[in-house]
C-alpha cells in the first residue's frame, strides 16, 4: 500500500468534503494598470495571456500565488507563481490554513477546460471570479494534500525532463534531416528552373465575400496561404461553390501540384495538394512534368531553398511573384538519362520521407511519445484529485 493510500485510509476513510472555491481560498481581482502607470522593472505583470504582459518594479502579490488570466485569447489560463508578481487583468487565488496553494493549483489544472468554458463576451473573451468561485473543491486533510502535491510535482518534473530530452532528440533529428536534405539535393550541379520542369502554373482567386452564392453550401475545397506550411494538403478549412469556380479566377488545379505561397508572412512556404482543389490568389500552383521530375522531389527541393525564396521577397508586405518563384533552379540528377534520373529522385524522396515521418507525424515517433507522457500525467492527476464525497457533502 502506498503512503497516499495509507493517509487516506487513516485520515479520511469516509470521503472528503467538497467546498466552494470562494469559501476555502482567498480570491482577489487584479489592479488595473498599464506600462504608463507602472515603472519598468523585473516583476512579471500578469494580464490576459500565458506570458507576462510586461515587467514592472512593483508587486501586489507575494509568495505562493495562483493566477487566472482575465481576458483575451488566454483568458482562463492557470499559472502558479512563487515570486513577487503584479496581478493586472487577471485574478489571484491563495490557499488557506487548511488548503495547500499548490494543491489548489493542481486541482485547477485538472479542470482547466472547465474554466475555459466559462468565457464570456462577444468581442474579447473574459473569465470572471464569479464564473468559477462556486466550483466545488475536494478538501482532504493537509497531509493528504501534501502527499498529492509531492507526487504530482515529481510527475511534472519527470514529464518535463522527458519532454525536454525527447524535444532535444526531435530537434537533433530535424537538424539531421535538414543536413542530409541539403547534402543530397546539392550534389547535382545540373539544374533546371521550375518553369522548365512545369507543365503549367497558375494562381487562384478569392470569390467576392459578399456574394453568399459563392460560399453557401460550397463543396469545392478552397486553399488559403495560411494552410500552406511545408505540408501535404488533404483537406481545406474553406469551401466555395461551383458558381464561384465558373465566375471567378478560383479555378480547379489537379492533385500533386507543388503550391508556393506568394504573399505576406507566408510567402515562400510550400505544400503539396493531395486532392484536386482551388486556391486564393496568393498561392502559385505548379504542375510538374512527370517525364522530367517527381513532384515530391521538387517539393523537397523547394523546401530546401526556402531561404533563397525569402531573399527574393519585395515590397512593403514582402511578396513574391510567379516569375521569381518559377525562376528557382532545381537540381536534376542524370539529366541525360530519364529513367536513371527519376530512379535517383525516388531514392532521395524515400529517404527524406522516412525522416519527415519520424519528425512530423504526431501519430508515430517522438512527438507521439511526448504527447503520451503528457496524457499519462493528466490521467494520474485526475485519479489523485478524485475523492469519494462525505455523505454530508452529498446531502447539501
Amino acid at each position: 500500500m502506498s503512503k497516499l493510500e495509507q493517509l487516506i485510509n487513516e485520515l479520511c476513510p469516509e470521503g472528503v468534503e467538497y467546498i466552494r472555491l470562494k469559501e476555502c481560498t482567498e480570491m482577489k481581482r487584479g489592479t488595473s494598470a498599464t506600462k504608463k502607470t507602472l515603472s519598468e522593472g523585473q516583476i512579471p505583470v500578469i494580464s490576459g495571456g500565458k506570458e507576462p504582459a510586461f515587467y514592472c518594479d512593483t508587486a501586489n502579490r507575494y509568495g505562493e500565488t495562483i493566477t487566472i488570466a482575465g481576458s483575451g485569447a488566454g483568458a482562463g489560463y492557470v499559472q502558479y507563481w512563487n515570486e513577487p508578481i503584479f496581478v493586472n487583468d487577471a485574478f489571484s487565488i491563495k490557499g488557506s490554513k487548511n488548503l495547500n496553494t499548490r494543491y489548489i493549483y493542481h486541482y485547477l489544472l485538472n479542470i482547466q477546460e472547465k474554466i475555459y468554458d466559462t468565457k464570456k463576451g462577444g468581442g474579447v473573451p473574459h473569465v470572471h471570479i464569479s464564473s468559477i468561485e462556486n466550483f466545488l473543491v475536494p478538501t482532504p486533510p493537509l497531509p493528504v494534500q501534501e502527499e498529492i502535491v509531492r507526487i504530482l510535482d515529481k510527475f511534472t518534473e519527470l514529464t518535463a525532463e522527458l519532454t525536454a530530452e525527447l524535444t532535444a532528440e526531435l530537434t537533433a533529428r530535424k537538424q539531421q534531416y535538414e543536413y542530409y536534405r541539403d547534402d543530397w539535393l546539392s550534389k547535382n550541379t545540373n539544374k533546371k528552373s521550375l518553369k522548365q520542369i512545369a507543365l503549367s502554373s497558375r494562381s487562384g482567386g478569392t470569390p467576392l465575400k459578399s456574394n453568399k452564392d459563392y460560399y453557401e453550401n460550397g463543396t469545392i475545397p478552397w486553399l488559403r496561404t495560411q494552410e500552406v506550411v511545408f505540408n501535404k494538403i488533404n483537406k481545406t478549412d474553406c469551401f466555395i461553390t461551383e458558381l464561384a469556380v465558373q465566375e471567378t479566377s478560383a479555378k480547379w488545379i489537379p492533385a500533386n501540384c507543388v503550391i508556393v505561397a506568394i504573399s505576406g508572412a507566408s510567402a515562400g512556404r510550400c505544400a503539396i495538394n493531395k486532392i484536386p482543389l482551388t486556391t486564393n490568389q496568393h498561392c502559385l500552383a505548379i504542375e510538374i512534368n512527370p517525364e522530367v521530375a517527381l513532384y515530391k522531389y521538387v517539393f523537397y527541393c523547394v523546401c530546401n531553398q526556402y531561404d533563397d525564396l525569402i531573399a527574393k521577397k519585395e515590397g512593403a508586405r514582402g511578396d513574391l511573384n510567379s516569375s521569381r518563384i518559377l525562376g528557382l533552379e532545381i537540381p536534376i540528377p542524370y539529366p541525360e538519362d530519364k529513367e536513371k534520373s527519376l530512379a535517383e529522385q525516388q531514392r532521395i524522396v524515400d529517404i527524406l520521407d522516412r525522416f519527415d515521418k519520424l519528425c512530423n507525424d504526431i501519430s508515430e515517433g517522438l512527438p507521439a511519445e511526448i504527447e503520451a507522457r503528457q496524457k499519462q500525467y493528466e490521467y494520474y492527476r485526475d485519479k489523485l484529485l478524485t475523492f469519494k464525497k462525505k455523505e454530508a457533502a452529498e446531502n447539501e
